[in-house]
């Protein structure tokens, strides 16, 4: 392949009359370059957003949850039972309250109570860390009291709460302000309607799990607290932290074995399905919307060697006359191609992920929190992905230079030099 290889490096870095085809070379590499790079930061981006919601998401709440019908009468013996399956590595009940806050200032909003275990909890969330208070902005648990305050009571009968962090200053309280609650476990019905009885707790810490969800709506108390709440005597299901995500499915149907009949267990995966489904269309959707930018800079490679044929005609010719096989010549013009491909790929995958790892260490993206339920776009370069994104650009550039090729060593020397 050496007279080959040295043909093609001719053309490409051709001089005076021949620049022209130099340039469209040149051309032809930056569109290669800037479609792998394009590709290489919208699947970055896409996985980081998945990545970063998918840890949000089980920082917050379970892997899997264990539900029983009409609540769980023995939470204690449960929970050692689901610890004995293989792969659990915590368990901790929770029940459920929906319901209006209201403050002293005036203030309400909508609220969901959940009622937990304090000493377990820390087990299956990231609720019972204490964030850095060097890092706010970032941090994630318990930012201000603590966690076990929630079994306290105070000297005037008030439960312990922790709120999120977003809803507090939305409400304008802080620690020692006092909540009243007003939820539909707490009504009762006579025959004169409907009677809401409330419930007043007080503010023991804030909470940041990084989700808007539960920073702006949410609530933490005691077990006992939540079942007044919620109108029930006894948690409403198990929450189970698993130490391989990817098997949380098969340890779901294991944990229903060993519980037996009565009890349904629920996978992370199941109950945020339709959310995941969306990223991952969405994500194939923009793959396939930016790798059209390698096809048409897979066009420029075939407009260009289609020139460089037109204009090498009588140098093809020439070597054909002096015993260059068909084949020979077709290597010629594939080897160009290919070296186009490969040089743009190089540099597209290095500065794709160079660019990636920028905007990821300096954050320079930002996104509506609200929305996003991040507060910037993490960028992600998976090792597959980027051999995949590599080794299609390559091959798509390969392709691209076999009709051109075939035409070149298709070209007969004495139409070629008639006229010379």
């Amino acid at each position: 392949m050496g007279f080959e290889l040295f043909i093609a490096g001719r053309y490409l870095l051709a001089r005076r009359r021949q620049a022209f085809i130099s340039v469209i070379s040149l051309i032809s590499t930056l569109g290669v370059t800037v479609g792998v790079m394009a590709l290489i930061i919208a699947l970055a981006l896409m996985t980081g957003l998945q990545r970063e919601l998918r840890d949000r998401i089980l920082g917050s709440t379970a892997h899997i949850d264990v539900w029983h019908v009409g609540g769980v009468e023995n939470y204690e013996a449960d929970v050692k039972r689901i610890l004995s399956v293989k792969g659990v590595v915590g368990a901790a009940p929770a029940i459920a309250a929906i319901g209006l806050v209201e403050a002293e200032n005036g203030a309400y909003a909508p609220i969901n109570v959940k009622g937990i275990d304090p000493r377990l909890e820390p087990s299956v969330t990231d609720i019972g860390k204490v964030a850095d208070p060097r890092d706010r902005a970032q941090a994630l648990g318990v930012l201000t009291g603590r966690l076990d305050a929630i079994d306290r009571v105070s000297d005037e009968g008030a439960r312990g709460v922790l709120i999120g962090k977003s809803l507090a200053e939305k409400m304008k309280v802080t620690l020692g302000d006092h909540l009243t609650f007003l939820t539909l476990g707490s009504t009762t019905l006579k025959p004169s309607g409907a009677t809401v009885r409330p419930r007043t707790a007080r503010i023991v810490g804030t909470f940041a799990l990084g989700l808007y969800e539960f920073d702006n709506g949410y609530a933490f108390s005691s077990l006992e607290f939540g079942e007044l709440l919620a109108g029930k005597d006894r948690p409403e299901r198990i929450q189970v932290k698993v130490d391989d995500i990817a098997a949380a499915p098969a340890i779901a149907r294991e944990i229903e074995s060993k519980l037996g009949v009565g009890y349904q267990a629920e996978e992370w995966q199941r109950a945020n399905k339709s959310l995941f489904s969306a990223l991952w269309l969405e994500k194939m959707g923009l793959s396939i919307a930016i790798g059209l930018i390698v096809m048409v800079a897979a066009l420029n490679i075939v407009a260009s060697l289609i020139l460089l044929v037109m204009e090498k005609s009588r140098d093809i010719a020439i070597l054909k006359t002096m015993g260059l096989s068909s084949e020979r010549v077709m290597r010629v013009f594939m080897l160009q191609g290919l070296i186009i491909g490969l040089v743009g790929t190089i540099a597209g995958g290095v500065g794709g992920v160079l660019l990636s790892r920028l905007l990821d260490k300096y954050q320079l993206i930002h996104i509506d929190q609200d929305v996003y339920q991040v507060t910037h776009v993490p960028f992600v370069v998976r090792p597959f992905d980027l051999t995949v994104i590599l080794a299609s650009a390559v091959v798509v550039c390969f392709l691209a230079t076999i009709y051109p090729s075939r035409q070149a060593s298709k070209l007969d020397p004495v139409q070629a030099l008639r006229f010379e």
